[in-house]
Parts: C-alpha cells; structure tokens; sequence
C-alpha cells in the first residue's frame, strides 16, 4: 500500500482510513515539532470513526522522526490494537478526553514554554488577545495536577477541568488542545502560540493587556471561514514541512491539498 493509494482512498475505507489519519497524524506532530510546540516530549492522538480507539505515537519514537509505522491503535482502556510498540505514559489524558468529548477528533498535549508561564503568575490569566484566539472565548482553565498524568482518575480530572472549552492549561507542565479534525488542532496550536506570546509581549512591555471584547469576538466570528482557514494553513505549513525536509517527499501527494480543494467558494 503506498501513500499515494492512501490519499485516494476515501476517508472511512476500513484500513486506509486508519492508515490516512495515522499519516495526518504523524505529519502534524512533526510539524508541531518544527513549529516548537513539541520537543522531546508530548503528543498527538486522533479519533478513528466508528470505533472506541484512536491512534497516537509510540511513546518512544523522537517527534522529529514519527512515522505511520510508528503509530499505535489504543482502545479506550489502553490496549494496543494494532502497531508494535508502547503508546506515551501520559496515555490517560487523550483516553478521558476522547471519552468526555464526543465531539473532538484530535487532542494535542504540548509542553508550551509560554503558556506555562500563565500557570505561575499570581492574577494573571491567559485570555483571547489575537484575533484567531477567539477560539477560546469560552475560557481557558487551568487543572491543578502538576504531575505526569498517568492514572485514569488523573486523566478524568483533566477531561473535568477542560469541560466544554477547547484548552486546558495544566499547573506548572503543560496544556491540552482540542479540535474537530488533526489539521485544524495542529492550526489551533500554531494560533495558541502566537496568543500566549502577545500577551506575554504586552505584560513584558509594562502595560495591561487588553483582551478582545465580547463584541470584538462577535465581530471577528462574523467574518470567520474556519474550514477555509485550517485548509490555506495546513495547505502552507505542510508545504514549508516538505521544502525543509521535515516531512518526507513521498507524503506529499497525501497531505497537500489540490488547486481545487484550495478554491473558495465565499468571502464570509
């Protein structure tokens, strides 16, 4: 099976379709790692359709290096389905996520110098200063658990405190992410990067920070194409990752959408 046959197969095709999101899968965590959301360490899980597994990194295997063959089946009690190998220690919080959460495909554990920082500052939360930060309007919740999360009540806590939003920070480690799909979480942590240090820049400026409005937000959601957004992001970053090498020539054809799939049909 080749990558080209991968990405003419229609999502949902049984084992090519575990095989496409183990690629997108693989292809955004190096990217992330390119980007420097992951180092040495966090990871990526994405949901497969119709089945309580996902798939994810095998915990060993260097972010800069994963690979689809490098990617694991886990069910949701943290068995290895298919792939050789041991899925992260952390493994507890994509299972708890992915449970609570029908809604969410991918989940991204990083740890992110900059929001870190928001979990160590007295009165100062991490909210909304960029524009495409109004993905987080409803809040960005901080879990008190400063330790590895490797127990299933862990993990349940953390799913608790991310609730309805679509981040967590977690106290003094790191941060959880949620999306609908692998490319547009790989968007959202590119977004929530770029917010965390404007607010930063702000605070280190020695002004306050002037988060977006309600009506701000309301303005900004009113002229958003996320669909669009994600796919001309992705359609940029994944072509970047193949010109630096950090993504495999051969995955192209698999990952970098077509003239016509980057046409767009409307303005708003």
């Amino acid at each position: 099976m080749t990558l080209a046959e991968i990405a003419r197969k229609p999502a949902g095709s049984g084992a090519f379709a575990n095989d496409k999101l183990a690629l997108e899968t693989a292809a955004a965590t190096r990217l992330l790692e390119q980007e420097g959301i992951l180092d040495y360490s966090g990871h990526v899980s994405t949901r497969i359709p119709g089945r309580d597994a996902f798939v994810i990194q095998i915990g060993s295997t260097s972010r800069a290096e994963v690979a689809p063959a490098s990617m694991l089946v886990v069910d949701y009690d943290g068995k290895v389905l298919e792939g050789d190998g041991q899925p992260p220690s952390e493994l507890p919080i994509h299972i708890e996520i992915l449970k609570a959460r029908p809604d969410v495909q991918s989940v991204l554990h990083s740890h992110m110098e900059m929001a870190i920082a928001f979990t160590m500052m007295e009165g100062v939360k991490l909210v909304p200063m960029r524009a495409r930060a109004s993905r987080w309007k409803s809040g960005i919740p901080t879990d008190p658990d400063p330790s590895h999360i490797k127990l299933p009540e862990q993990g349940r806590a953390l799913a608790r405190t991310l609730g309805p939003h679509h981040a967590a920070l977690m106290r003094a480690h790191g941060l959880v992410l949620v999306a609908e799909s692998t490319q547009a979480l790989f968007i959202d942590a590119v977004h929530f990067k770029e917010n965390a240090t404007a607010q930063m820049q702000a605070l280190q400026a020695g002004a306050k920070p002037l988060p977006l409005t309600d009506a701000e937000i309301a303005q900004i959601e009113r002229m958003e194409m996320r669909d669009w957004h994600v796919k001309k992001l992705w359609n940029y970053y994944a072509r970047k990752g193949l010109k630096n090498g950090v993504l495999p020539r051969e995955w192209a054809d698999a990952l970098v959408p077509s003239k016509e799939m980057m046409r767009r049909e409307r303005m708003v």
